[in-house]
């Protein structure tokens, strides 16, 4: 049986929240948004570029975003002690280059998982808390406020994959 991409529920959210709540409430959606974009899609739909010359696909965002989850959240903020997602001496690019559609299902996964663990690393987290980022603090606030910028801009990416992959517009 070939594997697809599931349906998800998008969580409403509090839209008047303190900002402790509201931002990793905003980022939720964001990435429930993601997901979403992907539902229905096979590994091989999935791994279908865009729009030549560009390389850009669905896999290859589902691959760097839990790159940058990991990265941002478990690496810096809760400076856990692990290996990146992926070998650096690849190139930077490695998430969106490496596009195996009969791994789809474990990218996937490998992002759910990624996400889970950057909540249980910021769970408990201040807003006010830092980490160094080149010499400069780097505050969870902002963290969260990047990845919301992150997920919007790749959802855009998303959109327009996905119009080329299949038809489907919007949502």
């Amino acid at each position: 049986m070939t594997w697809t991409a599931p349906e998800v529920t998008r969580p409403s959210g509090d839209t008047a929240a303190d900002e402790r709540t509201l931002l990793p409430s905003l980022l939720a959606w964001h990435r429930s948004t993601f997901l979403h974009k992907l539902a229905g899609l096979t590994g091989e739909q999935l791994a279908t570029a865009s729009v030549p010359p560009s390389n850009m696909t669905l896999l290859g965002l589902i691959r760097h975003l839990a790159k940058v989850e990991r990265f941002w959240f478990r690496l810096r903020y809760a400076a856990q002690d692990i290996e990146p997602l992926y070998d650096p001496a690849l190139g930077k690019d490695h998430d969106f280059e490496v596009l195996d559609a009969a791994k789809a299902e474990e990218a996937y996964d490998i992002l759910l998982e990624e996400i889970r663990l950057a909540g249980e690393a910021a769970a408990e987290g201040s807003l006010d808390d830092t980490f160094d980022l080149g010499g400069n603090p780097f505050s969870l606030r902002m963290l969260y406020l990047h990845m919301i910028g992150e997920y919007a801009r790749h959802n855009g990416h998303a959109d327009l994959i996905r119009e080329r992959v299949d038809g489907r517009t919007g949502a």
